[in-house]
């Protein structure tokens, strides 16, 4: 009887997870993560708490507990990374974060964090590298979890015009309020099989509210910008990819990625026709009369994006050149950087890569697209909260007509069929999608 109870309760908690844009395929794999992670009890009881940032009295109330048992439930599931404990300017509140880049990650993140790193190690091996569906699911939307930036030392003078400040890596360090440092989950996942590459494993950056409760359960470490900067630098240096969180305002993380480890960049490799990470606003220009072939742009490339093809020379048949595959390239600059005959040069692309502004923009497009947006709406507990429901209404108000569209066929609200059919003279301008 008892472990049936405990299935229902695992169960309870993967369906709590899948309500969220980004879920989480429930196979045999998954439960037993999540039973590595959680007891039967905090399953249960994190099964009923909103997507939404909430306060221990809310979760005392749907509890049924004490406001001080609550608060201490929460903090300790936020000690192991399974819970974020965010002070805002209202006071103490939480919030769980997704699988990726997420709970999965904070678990990996602490060397000894209070678990069997080991098992969890080879159970997010076969959920994540072996079986498919976790990954598919992940990135099989036009919205992704996360972006390239683009390498600023690649870009010529006249490009630097061009990036806005959102593109760069170091403007998100020199604007956080908070700055955490905390082991690469994906290296340290393949170091227990003896796979990890050479590159450094303390350099996962975080940011914002989210390092901060990282910092404060001692899951990362807290530095200032300029050692962040130091370690931006020395991750460029060594031909590591920048990857971070797909949102303009208030990133709350960015990875130095390798080809061989980085479940993002593994990704790229296997499912390129899904295109798993948003790029960046350039490509590689390539200057065939100053490419030698000596390949070293297609052994740095994360995502194979580079290759070598017959420069079509007929006094050296076997003389090769380079050429970028431009519907699957990053435009991360990374080739630039290795090119000893300054063969390759960032170009802008022809169209502008468009970022989603914030977290609550990014999510309704992302449960729009999965089909999720009433799940997102109408969260446990949220009809409660106004200000929570106007600010997902006030994301949809702004999207384009298309989304619009998909958003009213969803939700199939009367209230919200008549905000989108107001005149657009008198609504808000639509926002970038």
């Amino acid at each position: 009887m008892s472990h049936h109870t405990a299935r229902e309760a695992y169960q309870k908690l993967t369906e709590r997870i899948n309500r969220f844009p980004q879920g989480a395929p429930p196979t045999e794999l998954l439960f037993r993560i999540l039973e590595v992670l959680f007891t039967p009890a905090e399953a249960e009881l994190v099964a009923l708490l909103p997507m939404k940032p909430f306060t221990a009295a809310a979760a005392a109330r749907l509890w049924k507990k004490p406001e001080t048992e609550a608060r201490n439930l929460l903090e300790a599931l936020a000690s192991r990374g399974m819970m974020l404990d965010i002070e805002t300017r209202h006071g103490q509140t939480f919030v769980m974060p997704p699988p990726m880049a997420g709970f999965f990650e904070f678990s990996m993140m602490r060397v000894g964090n209070q678990y069997d790193q080991k098992l969890l190690a080879e159970l997010f091996y076969q959920y994540l590298n072996v079986e498919e569906d976790f990954v598919k699911a992940l990135f099989a939307t036009e919205t992704q979890i996360g972006r390239a930036f683009v390498n600023e030392r690649a870009l010529p003078p006249e490009n630097t015009l061009h990036v806005l400040d959102y593109e760069r890596a170091s403007k998100v360090v020199e604007t956080a309020s908070h700055i955490g440092i905390g082991t690469c989950y994906c290296r340290h996942k393949l170091s227990h099989f003896g796979r990890n590459c050479e590159a450094p494993m303390e350099i996962c950056m975080t940011f914002n509210s989210t390092a901060g409760s990282l910092i404060k359960h001692g899951i990362a470490r807290r530095v200032d910008k300029a050692e962040c900067r130091d370690l931006l630098a020395q991750a460029r240096d060594r031909n590591l990819v920048q990857f971070g969180e797909n949102v303009r305002e208030h990133v709350s993380f960015i990875c130095n990625c390798c080809g061989c480890c980085c479940e993002a960049m593994l990704a790229a490799k296997r499912f390129a026709i899904l295109q798993p990470i948003s790029t960046t606003d350039f490509l590689p220009s390539i200057a065939e009369d100053k490419c030698s072939g000596c390949m070293k742009c297609a052994d740095v490339c994360p995502v194979e994006a580079m290759g070598m093809v017959s420069a079509g020379d007929p006094r050296h048949h076997k003389r090769k050149k380079a050429k970028v595959n431009e519907e699957i390239c990053l435009g991360c600059g990374v080739c630039e950087r290795v090119c000893a005959k300054q063969a390759i040069a960032l170009k802008q692309r022809t169209l502008r890569v468009l970022t989603p502004v914030n977290n609550a923009h990014r999510a309704v497009l992302m449960a729009i697209e999965r089909g999720k947006l009433e799940d997102l709406i109408f969260d446990n507990q949220a009809l409660a909260s106004h200000r929570a429901m106007a600010a997902v209404l006030g994301v949809i108000l702004r999207l384009p007509p298309l989304k619009q569209a998909l958003a009213s066929k969803q939700v199939k609200s009367r209230y919200l069929d008549h905000l989108l059919s107001r005149p657009k003279s008198r609504g808000p301008k639509p926002a970038e999608a």
